[in-house]
């Protein structure tokens, strides 16, 4: 089957009407620009922009948009990576740079490329809703003067009276949920709707999506906090360790809840061939909502957030935070606590710094700040047995290596520092008897002395910290309902076939009624010649075929008597 062409429409009249409520394409002397000054370029641009053959152009083109910014670190994701970035392809950076490729979510283009769409969107949806809606409180069109040019036809004879055949049909119709009437010597009837509803729920829904997007990141807000065993976040927006929220975000926003870190809990895979896999990061939290609720317990889990209130704490990464206490000369603690590494490989090889920056006097009683640069491996294979790097990611054998420095920590400056690097400019090594760089690796509970009596640090053991992400982004139920409902629209445009079907039942000039029946489908498709052939079996069975008339009755009886002059 195939659909009627504009000529085959005119000649069925009301029956071959658009089964569709997209706009009608217009003729080339009609599309061509027009020369009606500000008002006809207006008018044309409209037009072209709410085609949908634009709104596919620009919904293609945000997708390829898209692109940069899932291979080019963004801002709003990671300032660090995009520094790092940068002081790596100093080629590409300022034509990035000028193409906004390090914010492409908010840059120009891309905003216009989104606004455009959504204009383009509305521009269509509107008319063809009105369509719609027309179309639903109309009837279907009576039937055309030839069925036979239809693309699914079949016709019978009956002895049954033409008004019971149309009576036939239309129970038989409203049966199989057509919307059907009588229209004169014949039945219309109409049927599959709900492919432009979904047609337009589509669109309606990509709108949503839109919109909710676009809402979610005006308001949304997204922090990151690394916390050790033992320690907490309060959800204010200085507990976080870095923060990225919309335009529109007010801090007063920020849901009033708490949390303590009480144990984390990583398990391995410790045989076979995927030895050193996670199984298991569990982080045991103890949560508070507001300031007076009551505390409750939690575990968190990858993918399994806490949610407060429409926040989510993530759960986003694992690590080792060894424990450190450092002496002055006098013997005096001025320093106690547990340092977070960054893991550097699967096996949870970790690097950081150590920064001693209070409280601190030399052997002259002299105020200075100490630095260490250290490196820690959760599983040490042992001494003689290979480098300075984990073989398990589980806290099986730690050890922490060290070397040290004294003087200026820089961070009197009022300039950022990262917390997990040392910059030794401008400070001065810690020398061992043979003036080399004093180096030493330790197992819990051993100390490094450092010379000419300027004090000693001491690995005390081994802490877990956990990473976690508080988001919250309030329109993300939209989305995924605009998303859900894309989905189901899109689904019945495709597999749901909007036709029509008629029923003709006259007399003929011998006095037996003749039945015809056609259908027209808005697409091509195997379906509606079956769907036909199976109402006309239905209809077959209320108003059977008439008797064929019998040949023999109705030709030249021979005579008895032969004729004169005949042979006898």
């Amino acid at each position: 089957m195939s659909n009627l062409n504009t000529t085959d429409e005119r000649d069925l009249g009301t029956a071959g009407e658009r089964l569709s409520t997209a706009p009608a394409e217009e003729s080339p002397s009609s599309s061509s620009v027009p020369a009606m000054g500000v008002i006809g370029w207006a008018r044309w641009f409209w037009r072209q922009l709410t085609s949908m053959r634009v709104a596919l152009i620009l919904l293609f083109l945000l997708s390829l948009g898209a692109v940069p910014g899932s291979l080019i670190p963004q801002n709003s994701v990671d300032e660090m990576k995009v520094e790092t970035f940068k002081e790596t392809h100093t080629t590409v950076t300022p034509f990035y740079e000028k193409l906004q490729l390090f914010d492409v979510y908010s840059s120009v283009w891309f905003s216009a490329i989104y606004i455009l769409l959504f204009v383009s969107l509305i521009g269509c949806i509107v008319p063809r809703t009105g369509q719609f809606v027309g179309q639903l409180r109309g009837r279907p069109p009576g039937a055309p003067r030839k069925l036979t040019r239809l693309p699914a036809y079949t016709t019978w004879r009956t002895e049954a009276e033409p008004e019971e055949v149309r009576e036939a049909a239309l129970t038989i119709l409203r049966g199989r949920r057509f919307r059907s009437h009588a229209v004169d010597d014949a039945v219309a009837a109409e049927k599959g709707y709900l492919r432009e509803a979904g047609n337009l729920v589509f669109h309606i829904a990509l709108i949503v999506m839109l919109v909710a997007f676009a809402g979610g990141q005006l308001f949304k807000s997204e922090g990151g906090k690394l916390i050790v065993e033992g320690d907490g976040f309060s959800n204010t927006l200085t507990q976080y360790n870095n923060f990225k929220s919309g335009s529109l975000f007010d801090t007063d926003d920020l849901t009033p809840f708490s949390f303590d870190l009480d144990d984390f809990v990583g398990t391995y895979e410790r045989t076979g061939p995927q030895r050193g896999t996670p199984r298991t990061y569990e982080a045991h939290v103890t949560y508070t909502k507001g300031t007076e609720g009551k505390p409750e317990k939690r575990v968190i889990e990858v993918n399994k957030p806490l949610v407060v209130d429409g926040t989510k704490v993530y759960l986003n990464a694992h690590g080792y935070a060894p424990v450190v206490s450092v002496k002055d000369g006098k013997g005096k603690e001025v320093y106690r606590n547990a340092v977070p590494l960054l893991p550097q490989d699967n096996n949870v090889t970790s690097t950081g710094a150590i920064k001693v920056m209070d409280g601190y006097r030399d052997a002259d009683g002299k105020k200075t700040q100490l630095g260490f640069q250290a490196f820690f491996v959760p599983t040490f294979a042992g001494e003689g047995k290979g480098t300075m790097v984990s073989q398990f990611p589980a806290a099986d054998n730690p050890a922490l290596a060290l070397n040290g420095y004294h003087g200026s920590l820089g961070v009197d400056s009022g300039l950022p520092q990262n917390v997990y690097q040392l910059d030794p400019s401008k400070m001065k090594e810690f020398k061992d008897g043979d003036g080399n760089q004093l180096k030493k690796r330790l197992s819990p509970g051993e100390t490094m002395v450092l010379p000419d009596g300027a004090g000693s640090i001491t690995f005390e053991g081994v802490e877990e910290w956990a990473s976690f992400q508080i988001s919250r982004q309030p329109a993300s139920g939209w989305a995924l309902t605009g998303a859900v409902a894309a989905i189901a629209g899109l689904a019945g445009s495709l597999f749901i076939q909007r036709r029509r079907v008629w029923v003709r039942a006259v007399r003929g000039a011998d006095g037996v009624t003749v039945v015809e029946m056609a259908g027209l489908g808005r697409s091509e498709s195997a379906k509606l010649p079956e769907e036909l052939g199976d109402l006309a079996v239905a209809l077959h069975a209320e108003a059977p075929s008439a008797p064929q008339p019998d040949p023999e009755s109705e030709s030249v009886q021979p005579s008895e008597e032969p004729a004169e002059g005949a042979e006898k």
